[in-house]
């Protein structure tokens, strides 16, 4: 007589997950889309400059300029040729680095980015993204322009890094352990946002904890799951954007941090975001606080080292629809950003050119 079988042990794990695909490894990506030896100078040459401005031996202002985000290849590319010629124009005096933004933190739901979503069709293709953005880097480096970006998604450096001069831990992020750790082990300088809420503390501890060895969980160039042990970044500084519907980009803020770094025992090199909280989330706000932080600089400030400003072909932005699908991305205005509201790329040569008389 036969047994009753037993019931099948109920599952406990991957209940919530839709599936599971395989991703293309970091090797493979840089072998579809190489960095030459000129894109490599290139790189090493920028952190190299703006490692001298964070330790005061060059007086070059570091600005950190271009689209909040990254959704259409021509469009960012038209953008970087235009500005191009200004970083050329100014680079005795200014060291301009395109924002070139990938990834971006949602506060609830929305659109995460080219490399999460590259059709903005919803499907989230994340492989397409990876080698989407990986051309788009190639191309803006090998013109003879630095690229910086916002590392969110710790697997990511692996497939970009290389091309990257100058990235941020954003605000969302700062405070997150698994951020701290991967900035510990990326090969250039380093912004540490103060948080939403406005603590420029939580920046501080931040750039502190990346300084110091980590060992953590990761991948290697081949894509295998890896123990990574780093040995830090010392080149991080903190980015002041505001916070809780306040500035912090006026003197008395400014030196507040300046009085927070020098008590940790280091250097103040400060870094001020024009956009979000400082512009009070209004795109034509940044020029006030563009011109006062010059206006700082330019009376002996020598702890204000640069500036971000989201910036734009076109003004503005435009707002996605909640439902994503392959009609969208072509009734997009070319060049409006489809995140945070940008200044147009007059309004930035007006900026850039005032910052270079200034600063002469």
């Amino acid at each position: 007589m036969s047994q009753p079988s037993s019931p099948a042990p109920a599952k406990t794990s991957g209940i919530n997950i839709r599936s599971i695909e395989p991703l293309l490894s970091p090797v493979e990506l840089l072998k579809l889309f190489p960095a030459d030896m000129g894109m490599t100078t290139e790189v090493l040459s920028c952190r190299e400059r703006i490692k001298d401005i964070l330790q005061k031996k060059s007086d070059r202002f570091l600005v950190i300029c271009g689209p909040c985000s990254i959704h259409d290849e021509a469009a960012a590319l038209e953008y970087a040729k235009k500005l191009k010629v200004l970083r050329d124009q100014y680079a005795d005096r200014l060291e301009i680095v395109m924002r070139v933004y990938f990834e971006k933190p949602r506060t609830t739901i929305g659109w995460k980015g080219l490399i999460t979503d590259p059709r903005i069709d919803g499907q989230d293709d994340v492989q397409e993204g990876l080698k989407l953005a990986r051309r788009v880097l190639q191309q803006i480096v090998s013109a003879g322009l630095p690229a910086a970006t916002e590392f969110l998604d710790p697997i990511v450096p692996q497939y970009i890094a290389d091309l990257i001069s100058w990235a941020a831990i954003g605000a969302r992020t700062t405070e997150s352990q698994t951020h701290r750790q991967m900035a510990s082990g990326l090969s250039m300088p380093v912004g540490y946002k103060n948080s939403t809420d406005g603590n420029v503390q939580i920046a501080l501890d931040a750039m502190q904890s990346a300084r110091s060895a980590h060992s953590f969980v990761g991948i290697d160039e081949n894509g295998r799951t890896a123990v990574v042990r780093t040995s830090g970044n010392s080149w991080g500084h903190v980015i002041l954007r505001g916070g809780n519907n306040m500035t912090n980009y006026e003197p008395e803020h400014i030196a507040k941090a300046e009085e927070k770094l020098r008590a940790a025992g280091i250097d103040p090199a400060i870094v001020v975001d024009c956009s979000h909280a400082n512009s009070e989330k209004k795109f034509e706000k940044q020029e006030n606080v563009w011109r006062s932080i010059i206006a700082q600089r330019k009376s002996g400030n020598r702890s204000l080292i640069g500036m971000m400003l989201e910036s734009n072909l076109s003004e503005g932005n435009q707002k996605l629809p909640d439902k994503l699908d392959a009609s969208v991305k072509k009734s997009l205005q070319y060049g409006v950003s489809i995140t945070d509201a940008c200044v147009n790329f007059a309004t930035t040569e007006i900026l850039l050119k005032h910052a270079h008389e200034s600063l002469s």
